[in-house]
């Protein structure tokens, strides 16, 4: 543009015509200078009379042209990592400049943004073709510049369009329609206009790319976490649910000292408050897995309990099931004190009620990976030392309250005899057989 204006140039302190030779010699510079990321300011002058009052465009006519002086910004070392992060996570950087195209080229191949075999588009050339036309080339390019808002506008509505979740920053005014039709719109806290940050979904406060990539990171282990929590607790209260309703109904039709409840209220209600509550809440403090960052991001349709169903089905099944064996052995197959006898039947119901809580303090440990059962986690089944330290607190205090007079009576429990013990816990075990690499993410039901 002021390059345009002059009809004359500076050249070993003195005014020469500026002819097209040269002009073309000062845009080729340009253009060399711009593909080494330097941002280029022209610089022109022109004399004017001492009685010139009014200054109008005419006045930027004719004038002297003196050089070009370029400035180098160069891209943070965290912002190249953070980009190879992004590219790890499935998650596509896409450049959006008002600088020279070449000089963008230069800075996104510097990043990492732009590869062999991407598209670069100039606001020009955007322009110039239609929405659909853009629609399908959209997810090849990866820099935009000299873009106006309109044009932004336009590429965040074609990828919404392809089916992305985008998310787009911005700091000035021009940016705020972009930002506000995102998914989610981030605006610059330090360097940001309040209308942008108005528009925007998120306020960076510290203006860093790297910032965004490390809220993605905390989000996706928020979101594990969560859902181991979830898988925990539902696979590990159905049993209960299966059990009691079995006997009750066999109660009704039998007689309740053919088909007595294994477990009474007291005794569900410890497991589901102190067996269950240490550990789901210790799971919510797991440490990220190694893979984190190394996996593309999870459908939007998916809901929190996708993937589950299998894992969940095996696990109530064979927490029921060692419910029911430990309880027919000591009331039906091996009663010692006689059978129907309330003493047999507080020792089947202690250990039922052993059985469930110690299954659940096993299944948690293949519960803290979907991809890894506590087998191959190795020395990181000890990370979370909360966890550690919850479910052994939940094994002392269920194992105790056996041998507790006091909670004797509360829960109508009685003291297991090591043989008992021993036996129970080992059929309790089968818990840490529930695989996440065989039942995690098996398809046997859309469930979202």
């Amino acid at each position: 543009v002021v390059l345009e204006r002059c009809s004359h140039i500076v050249e070993d302190g003195k005014i020469k015509k500026l002819t097209s030779k040269k002009r073309r010699e000062i845009l080729k510079i340009n253009e060399e200078m711009a593909r080494e990321a330097l941002r280029i300011l022209g610089m022109a002058y022109k004399i004017l009379p001492e009685e010139a009052e009014k200054f109008t465009e005419e006045i930027e006519r004719d004038m002297i042209f003196v050089g070009l002086e370029g400035m180098i910004d160069p891209p943070r070392e965290e912002a190249i990592e953070a980009n190879k992060k992004c590219q790890k996570a499935g998650i596509k950087t896409v450049m959006i400049t008002g600088d020279h195209k070449l000089t963008a080229l230069a800075i996104a191949k510097e990043i990492g943004i732009y590869k062999e075999g991407d598209l670069a588009l100039t606001g020009e050339e955007l322009e110039k073709i239609s929405e659909k036309e853009f629609e399908e080339i959209v997810e090849k390019v990866t820099v935009y510049a000299r873009v106006s808002p309109e044009h932004k506008l336009k590429i965040v509505r074609a990828l919404k369009t392809r089916g992305h979740i985008v998310a787009m920053t911005g700091d000035g005014v021009n940016d705020a329609p972009a930002v506000k039709t995102a998914d989610i719109g981030v605006a610059m806290g330090i360097t940001g206009t309040d209308v942008t940050k108005e528009a925007s979904h998120l306020i960076l406060t510290d203006d860093n790319f790297a910032t965004i990539v490390r809220a993605v990171e905390y989000g996706r282990v928020i979101y594990d976490n969560i859902r181991k929590y979830a898988r925990f607790l539902i696979a590990c209260n159905f049993d209960e649910l299966l059990v009691i309703g079995t006997f009750a109904i066999l109660g009704g039709i039998f007689g309740e000292k053919a088909f007595p409840l294994p477990l009474l209220p007291a005794m569900i209600l410890w497991i589901n408050l102190v067996t269950d509550g240490g550990p789901a809440i210790a799971l919510a403090t797991d440490p990220p897995e190694d893979d984190v960052m190394e996996r593309p991001p999870r459908k939007p349709e998916e809901g929190i309990l996708h993937g589950m169903l299998a894992f969940i089905i095996a696990s109530f099944l064979l927490q029921a099931a060692g419910t029911f064996l430990v309880f027919a052995l000591e009331y039906y197959v091996w009663p010692a004190h006689g059978f129907g006898t309330e003493a047999t039947l507080n020792e089947a119901r202690t250990a039922a009620f052993v059985q469930a809580a110690m299954f659940e303090l096993f299944v948690v440990w293949n519960c803290r990976s979907e991809k890894r059962s506590v087998w191959r986690m190795g020395r990181k089944n000890f990370s979370n030392k909360f966890f550690v330290i919850a479910v052994v607190a939940s094994i002392a205090l269920t194992l105790g309250i056996c041998y507790i007079p006091v909670t004797q009576q509360m829960f109508h429990i009685v003291p297991l005899t090591p043989r008992d013990l021993l036996y129970v816990v080992g059929v309790a075990s089968w818990g840490l057989f529930v695989l996440p690499e065989i039942f995690m993410n098996r398809k046997i039901l859309k469930w979202k």
